[in-house]
């Protein structure tokens, strides 16, 4: 079956060609302005030798350039590798290698790690939302000519990579299809939401992430309504413009709810225009939930997915029990179960790894046959999450069977980062755990022993790390110890440490 995930920009192009799709200040695209870019994209793409199967690298924040990037991407029949945009440059060249990216395209902000990174992967960098209008730039590129049409793609063609990091190894690339994506932005969130001709979604979650990526800028898109772009979180400005864009749809993680709640505004903003939320990327602590719905008087939807299911697999729903602390109900066409460690189905109230099914499933991690075997056994994907199902069939996540600390909705698994670490002359021994922190959630720590006879402090090592690993990543502590703990076999017991 033939299915390109553009097919929901080119659709909403014609249905409301006037309507604006996007926003970001004082610019703001329609429909047909944001097609005709991304045609002209693709265009360009073609005469850049890019072939339709490719894949497309992306490191661009929030900004209308993302959007027509993506959608020039898919319009020329290549794979998009969202990267973040907190990458250091040897992470940059990783993806682009490991993804075999045919080129990068980058924000003029991230210029250093863009060009070092690009440079040492052999790729060639365009910019986007910047530099001189010459061959080199998005903005020049989206003036060619324009593509007829999307150019055909299967169902199950890959439409996005996006990495993910591991608890070994390198990240892991998950390949999510067309049909993936498609179903998760046109079918599954306008269930979660009501689909109103007049809704407007502020998108300051990144479009690098697949949470902001379906759910507000392709799900926006999908319904012909519009979004509006936030670059870069902050209390004040989203208040600004949840009331001048008369925002109707809030989409963030917890720590986004913290700030919002305890922002000392200056004035009375209106919001009333305000009428839903939706929470993801961590677990959102009752208490804030609760106080941010008294304050704004607004439901705040939680739900879970992961970037290999692309990403929502189960929500609280408006027509349903909502049950704060939960991860709520399956999502439409999407089965969850519980676990054990022979992956046996267990039964209401047993705790066991949460596995999902259903059409967004990813269909694997890109050139890694083993981890895709061992993530998708018995035909599940598992989670890596602990959980269990109630007798209403809400589900709920009690611990993380993976190493993994979760960092203002970002995940941070610390073999990467005690690989840095290992790498400094002066460290023998480390261990790197998630430890509490208010707002964030968890923040990452960093125990180290150093080898005899070596010094070094705890302010160089932070430093160490942060020129190696990307912003969320870095330990903000670092503990200095004659000796880890570790138990009979000689495995450092990270449980003591915490």
């Amino acid at each position: 079956m033939s299915l390109n995930l553009g097919t929901i920009l080119a659709a909403s192009a014609v249905e409301r060609a006037a309507h604006p799709v996007l926003r970001m200040g004082e610019r703001v695209l329609t429909y047909a302005q944001l097609d005709r870019a991304a045609r002209g994209v693709a265009t360009s793409l073609q005469a850049r030798g890019v072939q339709a199967g490719d894949a497309v690298a992306l490191l661009v924040p929030n900004v209308p350039e993302f959007t027509i990037a993506y959608f020039g991407a898919l319009y020329a029949g290549c794979a998009i590798v969202p990267i973040n945009v907190l990458a250091a440059a040897p992470e940059v060249t990783y993806f682009l290698q490991d993804s075999e990216a045919r080129l990068l395209i980058a924000h003029p902000l991230f210029a250093e790690p863009a060009r070092s990174g690009a440079a040492a992967a052999g790729r060639p960098v365009i910019w986007a939302g910047g530099g001189p209008r010459d061959a080199d730039t998005i903005e020049a590129m989206q003036e060619a000519p324009p593509a007829d049409a999307l150019h055909p793609t299967a169902a199950d063609d890959t439409a996005v990579i996006l990495y993910t990091s591991g608890t070994t190894g390198k990240p892991k690339g998950a390949e999510l299809t067309h049909s993936n994506l498609f179903l998760n932005c046109a079918f599954v969130v306008p269930r979660l939401i009501p689909p109103d001709p007049d809704h407007v979604a502020l998108a300051t979650l990144p479009l690098f992430h697949s949470f902001g990526q379906t759910c507000i800028q392709n799900a926006t898109i999908a319904q012909g309504n519009t979004f509006t772009l936030l670059p870069r979180f902050d209390a004040k400005a989203a208040f600004e413009i949840l009331e001048r864009d008369r925002v109707t749809l809030f989409a963030g993680v917890p720590t986004m709810y913290f700030a919002l709640l305890h922002h000392p505004v200056e004035r009375e903003y209106n919001l009333s225009s305000l009428r839903y939320c939706m929470a993801g990327g961590a677990p959102m602590p009752v208490e804030v939930m609760s106080a941010f719905e008294r304050r704004f008087d607004v439901p705040i939807l939680e739900g879970f997915g992961l970037s290999e299911t692309s990403p929502v697999a189960s929500f609280n729903m408006l027509d349903k029990p909502r049950k704060p602390g939960s991860i709520g109900y399956p999502v439409w066409g999407v089965e969850l179960a519980i676990l054990d460690d022979q992956d046996r189905a267990l039964g209401d109230g047993e705790r066991g790894e949460i596995a999902i099914r259903g059409h967004n499933v990813m269909k694997g991690y890109w050139k890694r046959p083993d981890a895709s075997k061992e993530a998708l056994r018995s035909g599940w994907f598992h989670s890596g999450d602990i959980g269990y199902r109630d007798a209403d069939g809400c589900y709920w996540i009690v611990d993380r069977k993976k190493d993994m600390i979760l960092r203002g909705g970002f995940n941070v698994y610390p073999r990467e980062v005690e690989e840095v670490l290992y790498a400094h002359v002066a460290v023998a021994e480390v261990a790197v755990i998630g430890v509490p922190h208010e707002s964030h959630g968890e923040e990452v720590k960093a125990v180290v022993a150093l080898k005899p006879g070596q010094r070094a402090t705890a302010e160089e090592l932070i430093v160490w790390c942060k020129e190696r690993l990307a912003a969320y990543k870095y330990p903000r502590s670092v503990e200095l110890r004659d000796a880890l703990p570790k138990g009979p076999t000689g495995k450092i017991l990270k449980r003591e440490l915490r």
